[in-house]
């Protein structure tokens, strides 16, 4: 798919990694429209940026299908979605010290299950209708993680980012007669606004598990993105994207 003038929708990218593709691909002449959860970080992207964006709950079935409504009224189906919003809501799952035994709690389990893998489904749904629906011949790119392989502290985390990459590849499997392909980025530790809070020794031990011996740069997985897009061939596959990290 050729990037020029392509329609592409991409979720959480007010900042960040999102923020980064949508930059990237205006740069290279695609019409990124950016989903987000805080309008503050939208009206400044917009402002700097001309990139156009909609305060939007992923985890709302209601809100999520009236917005693909209203985009494709207005500019029938994106071309490409970009599922990016996710977050983190760390903890161990079980621990004991002394007597006290902590567990992590089920709204610390729901809220990420919500966001990274309910977002994910009802967004891809979406758009994946619409093209259907318009004849588009689309691309559906899913950020999963490294983690999807299981990380210590992330329990709700990486069984979100299992479940993305496994639907990525049912996807595939399913929309191959619309036309529409279907792709996952599984990045490693990426340098970000996040990550540079990171304690310094802590981020030490990370990089020395890193054959690469860094943190990856957003433009990296931008440049994923762009590759995914451009090559035709790349379907139900989840390209990890984490200097060799192996979790």
């Amino acid at each position: 798919m050729e990037i020029k003038g392509k329609k592409v929708i991409i979720t959480g990218a007010a900042r960040g990694i999102g923020k980064q593709m949508a930059l990237d691909l205006l740069a290279l002449g695609a019409k990124p429209y950016v989903l987000d959860v805080i309008q503050e970080n939208l009206d400044i992207l917009k402002k700097e940026t001309g990139i156009p964006g909609k305060v939007l709950d992923v985890t709302n079935e209601m809100d999520v299908v009236a917005f693909f409504e209203s985009y494709g009224a207005e500019n029938g189906a994106a071309d490409v979605l970009i599922n990016n919003a996710g977050i983190t809501m760390d903890g161990i799952f079980v621990s004991k010290k002394g007597d006290e035994i902590k567990k992590m709690q089920l709204s610390a389990w729901q809220k990420v299950v919500d966001v990274n893998l309910t977002g994910v489904f009802l967004c891809g749904r979406e758009a994946a209708a619409l093209m259907a629906k318009h004849g588009v011949q689309g691309l559906i790119i899913n950020i999963s993680s490294v983690s999807r392989a299981g990380n210590f502290g992330q329990t709700n985390y990486s069984a979100t980012k299992a479940g993305v990459a496994a639907m990525t590849v049912t996807w595939a499997k399913e929309l191959a007669k619309a036309g529409i392909r279907v792709a996952a980025i599984a990045p490693g530790y990426i340098r970000t606004e996040m990550t540079d809070k990171i304690d310094q020794k802590i981020k030490d031990k990370i990089t020395a598990q890193i054959p690469s011996g860094r943190f990856g740069e957003m433009k990296e997985i931008s440049q994923t993105v762009k590759f995914i897009i451009e090559c035709d061939y790349v379907n139900g596959r989840v390209l990890e994207i984490d200097g060799g990290l192996r979790i």
